[in-house]
């Protein structure tokens, strides 16, 4: 039953859209368009500085910086280092009125870039103890642009602005390095809800899934959890010619990579949620004629469902223990082996009230009710203290399939850069609306 009435308040909510309003601040607001038009170089100018100079979590320096400076030029309150290299900043507007927070994250990922782009990254650092080329493959820079533009857009209405607006440029949402600290949880610890409580926080992801000019939506869970594991296989060392004088890894790891598939496949109710676990990287041997001593497994679980989350955690655990033993090996197993980010769940109120934004930003045919995703986002932390509202936007091209167009994390991810436009205009609208009273 409340499902079904979520979904009636949410089709009102569309359909209200469309009626005749007494009231401009319902209407398409023509101060979106008049700041989209004159803002829009801008963002496209940072958003390509930006992916040609990608940063990794918690090093975001060069790119805190160029944040740090326009805000200061916009003449917000503006605080730096937190959580490593995020930038918080304050703007009061005029009149009294609510207050709202709005994230974008910052960091890039070790990523190669292969797209041909004249300001494709050239970016190199070290992760895990390897150089890697660096790339903007998520997106973050786009987010980073679009939310550099939306403060410089309010800012210019500060004086008839009600309310107050924290902008949130987050590092590390991939992520910090082992060892360190950062991203959503690590800002929250610092204080940035403390100072400035808001009433709600927004963010948005750009999305290869989309077809640029549309935005996504979904009430409720939308994204993930997710959860990082380890898995260290241990062997005995010897030549490759003469396996019996050993205990080979290699063997044992690849028979657990075989066998935890059937957790998903075999132990969970899909029919209930989705779960994913994927092993992401494979580490063992240098040489070609020796078996190594031991062979490192990585990579990630998604669920939705706090039961299903930790049975698949004892699972691959069991999992990882008995296959190994069978072959003679040992396995050292850390599932997780780091805190994970929690749901992302959209606020249904919330959602229901900033829908009609989106319709009017985006118009309503371009305003598409997504399923579950299994990725996930640690802007589910901000959204736990506060009622939160994430949403996504189309970023491959119009006639291209967004089925079997490079994703999100690929070095052949491509962002088409009328979604900058899209978002921009879409957080804006969302913005004033909420700050208005409008929804």
């Amino acid at each position: 039953m409340r499902t079904t009435l979520l979904a009636l308040s949410l089709a009102a909510a569309l359909g209200a859209t469309l009626a005749p309003t007494a009231h401009a601040a319902d209407a398409v607001r023509p101060e979106v368009a008049q700041q989209a038009q004159r803002l829009q170089p801008k963002v496209l100018a940072w958003r390509r500085d930006l992916h040609q100079h990608p940063e990794l979590g918690n090093r975001e320096v060069r790119t805190s910086k160029l944040v740090a400076d326009h805000l200061r030029a916009l003449g917000l309150e503006v605080k730096t280092g937190v959580a490593t290299t995020g930038v918080v900043a304050v703007l009061k507007g005029g009149r009294p009125g609510p207050r709202i927070a709005i994230r974008a994250d910052m960091d890039a990922l070790p990523v190669t870039e292969r797209n041909g782009l004249p300001f494709a990254s050239k970016a190199t650092s070290t992760f895990r103890g390897e150089t890697v080329g660096v790339m903007h493959a998520c997106g973050h820079d786009a987010h980073t642009s679009i939310l550099m533009g939306v403060a410089e857009a309010l800012a210019a209405m500060k004086a008839d602005l009600p309310g107050e607006v924290l902008f949130v440029f987050q590092p590390a949402e991939e992520g910090p390095p082992d060892g360190e600290e950062g991203g959503a949880e690590e800002m929250l610890k610092q204080g940035i809800f403390r100072d400035f409580k808001p009433e709600a926080v927004f963010g948005l992801h750009v999305f290869s899934t989309l077809n640029a000019g549309q935005i996504g939506w979904r009430s409720g869970p939308a994204m993930a959890a997710s959860d990082r594991f380890n898995i260290v296989i241990k062997g005995r060392q010897t030549h490759g010619s003469r396996p019996w004088g050993g205990v080979d890894p290699i063997v044992a790891a690849a028979d657990v990579i075989g066998s935890a598939q059937t957790i998903v496949s075999r132990r969970q109710n899909i029919s209930k949620l989705p779960v994913v676990v994927t092993f992401g990287a494979i580490k063992g041997g240098i040489r070609y004629n020796i078996i190594p001593d031991q062979v490192e497994l990585i990579g990630t679980i998604r669920t939705f469902d706090d039961g299903m989350r930790a049975a698949v955690f004892k699972d691959l655990q069991n999992v990882a223990e008995h296959v190994a033993a069978a072959h003679g090996a040992t396995a050292v197993a850390q599932i997780p082996d780091t805190k994970g980010n929690p749901v992302t769940t959209n606020d249904p109120a919330l959602t229901a009230k900033m829908l009609p934004s989106l319709v009017r930003a985006a118009g309503k045919d371009n305003v598409v009710e997504m399923g579950l995703n299994m990725g996930a986002e640690d802007f589910s932390f901000y959204a736990r203290e506060v009622p939160g509202f994430f949403f996504f936007v189309g970023s491959t091209p119009k006639g291209q399939d967004p089925n079997t167009a490079p994703s999100n994390h690929s070095p052949e991810f491509f962002l088409d850069e009328s979604s900058l436009d899209v978002g921009f205009r879409g957080m804006l609208q969302v913005a004033l609306d909420y700050l208005h009273g409008a929804g």
